[in-house]
C-alpha cells in the first residue's frame, strides 16, 4: 500500500509562487509515475504535471507550462511542483498522485480516470 502526503498549500497573490511537496511512502515501485492533478468547486479534475521514476520524462497541462516545474528525488520517495507566476484560475486542491501509466499516456486520460493512488490534496488559493 502506498501513501501520499502532500504540503506546501497556501494563499498567494496572482503572480507569486508556491512550491508543493509530495512525500510517498509504502511499496513504491520503480516504474510508478508521479504527479499532481487539481479539482476546483463546479470544474472537472485536471491532471496538471506528471513525472517518470526513472528517466524524468514529464507531461504539463497546457495552461501551466512555462509557469509550473515538476521534479522528483527517488531517494526521498518525492516529488515536487514548483508554481510561478500563479493566476487566480489556479485557484484548487491539489492532490499528489502515482500511476503505472507513463506521463504522456496519463495526458491522454479523461477527468475520471481512476489514479492508482491519490493524496488527500492541499489547498491552493491565489487571489487577484
Amino acid at each position: 500500500q502506498v501513501q501520499l502526503v502532500e504540503s506546501g498549500g497556501g494563499l498567494v497573490q496572482a503572480g507569486g509562487s508556491l512550491r508543493l511537496s509530495c512525500a510517498a511512502s509504502g511499496r513504491m515501485y520503480s516504474a510508478y509515475a508521479m504527479g499532481w492533478f487539481r479539482q476546483a468547486p463546479g470544474k472537472e479534475r485536471e491532471l496538471v504535471a506528471a513525472i517518470s521514476w526513472s528517466d524524468a520524462s514529464t507531461y504539463y497541462t497546457d495552461s501551466v507550462k512555462g509557469r509550473f516545474t515538476i521534479a522528483r528525488d527517488n531517494a526521498k520517495n518525492a516529488v515536487y511542483l514548483q508554481m510561478n507566476a500563479l493566476k487566480p484560475e489556479d485557484t484548487a486542491v491539489y492532490h499528489c498522485i502515482a500511476d503505472r501509466l507513463a506521463p504522456d499516456a496519463l495526458g491522454y486520460q479523461g477527468p475520471q480516470y481512476p489514479f492508482e493512488y491519490s493524496g488527500q490534496g492541499t489547498q491552493v488559493t491565489v487571489s487577484s
